[in-house]
């Protein structure tokens, strides 16, 4: 006999079919741990978990399991930025040198914080071997980049910055702030919102995290997946002298790394943020609702409208040719990522699946999780079903 899969939280009335197509998901075997939570005008109505943490299935996931969310992450470094913007420590128009002079070299004088911050530097891999060690110890990481010339002439084309992003504007807020950047979203972020996500933690949060399991590209993939820009994504991925194979794989973050102690410990604002639904939606929630909460202001809707304003548009050089839609660290709802119906929703996808969201239209915040990979670099088909459920409910 099966064995029930384990499904906890609530949802407000009206709002259940959320709570179906998330046990769907699990019965259909896309899913083994995950929670998805919903916030509206400062509420959660829809706040779930379930499954497990282990592929033995002996550890049900808890309403404050934590798990990595890969490029999730990149929202809430984004975030990081725009406050020190806020508070006149940086200037999004500015070149990156002022407050980082040796960003300078080989040609980079005059690129702003904007194309930093939207994936138009041309810094979207480094050029040198780059071993783990040194993408942990930051300085290392931060100084090849400053070092070398771009990939592209900055400001005339985007490309997804999938590693460097978050060493890039990481940099940038130690510089203006004083504080790694781990250190300035926990004091500045998480704690005043009691949002459970953390860039860089130690083993006491070892207990409540869950391995993630998969790989970005799975082995075994059907044909259809290798035809058009996708098809060149994939290919591109598995080749080291190309910018995709760079940008993703140098260094190879393979091999279960992103379950090791030396992992969770780095702070990798790109990549490497560990936290729950509940933390992600909480944040997007207070964004969506004009960034203030309870007491406490994360920043100016002045401040949150400039943040999601388009940027850059079209097919990227770094993501095989597919059209991606950037803000100013966001990215920004388009077809290939519906994560609403309404156009000035924006948030950010993590590989595998994850994804945090705000709808400042309709005053939601959303924020998803999962422990299986799942093939897709813009959110998954689980997720993007519970979104279209909850719109469909409002």
């Amino acid at each position: 006999m099966t064995r029930p899969i384990p499904i906890h939280g609530t949802c407000a009335p009206g709002f259940e079919a959320v709570r179906d197509v998330f046990e769907k998901n699990f019965e259909s075997g896309a899913e083994l741990g995950a929670s998805v939570c919903f916030v509206r005008d400062g509420e959660k109505v829809v706040d779930l978990w379930g499954g497990y943490v282990d592929t033995e299935r002996t550890r049900e996931w808890q309403p404050d399991t934590l798990v990595n969310v890969y490029s999730t992450t990149k929202g809430m470094a984004a975030i990081c930025a725009h406050i020190c913007v806020e508070r006149g420590l940086l200037d999004v128009d500015a070149p990156v040198s002022k407050y980082w002079p040796e960003f300078a070299a080989k040609g980079k004088e005059r690129i702003p914080v904007r194309w930093l911050l939207s994936h138009q530097a041309g810094l979207a891999a480094p050029r040198r071997r780059i071993s783990v060690e040194e993408l942990f110890a930051w300085h290392p990481f931060v100084a090849a980049l400053a070092e070398q010339e771009p990939w592209w002439e900055p400001g005339t084309r985007h490309g997804y910055h999938a590693l460097t992003f978050g060493h890039l504007v990481g940099e940038l807020v130690r510089r203006v702030s004083g504080q790694n950047i781990g250190r300035f979203f926990r004091e500045n972020v998480a704690a005043p919102l009691g949002a459970d996500f953390h860039i860089g933690f130690g083993p006491e949060l070892d207990e409540r995290t869950s391995d993630l399991y998969g790989e970005l590209i799975p082995p075994d993939l059907p044909q259809a997946a290798l035809e058009g820009p996708l098809g060149k994504f994939f290919r591109d991925m598995g080749d080291p002298s190309t910018l995709t194979g760079s940008a993703f794989g140098n260094p190879s973050l393979r091999g279960g790394l992103v379950n090791t102690r030396a992992w969770r410990a780095a702070e990798l604002p790109a990549v490497n943020g560990h936290g729950t639904a509940r933390a992600l939606a909480t944040i997007y929630g207070v964004l969506a609702r004009g960034g203030s909460q309870d007491g406490v202001r994360l920043l100016s809707r002045a401040a949150i409208e400039r943040a999601s304003e388009e940027q850059a548009f079209g097919p990227d050089a770094v993501l095989g040719g597919m059209p991606m839609r950037f803000g100013l660290g966001f990215m920004l709802r388009h077809d290939l990522m519906p994560i609403s119906p309404n156009p000035r929703a924006f948030g950010h996808p993590g590989a595998g699946g994850s994804i945090g969201m705000a709808d400042p239209d309709a005053r939601v915040g959303f924020g998803y999780t999962m422990n299986k990979m799942q093939m897709g670099m813009m959110g998954s088909a689980g997720a993007f079903g519970m979104i279209q459920a909850f719109y469909a409910a409002l």
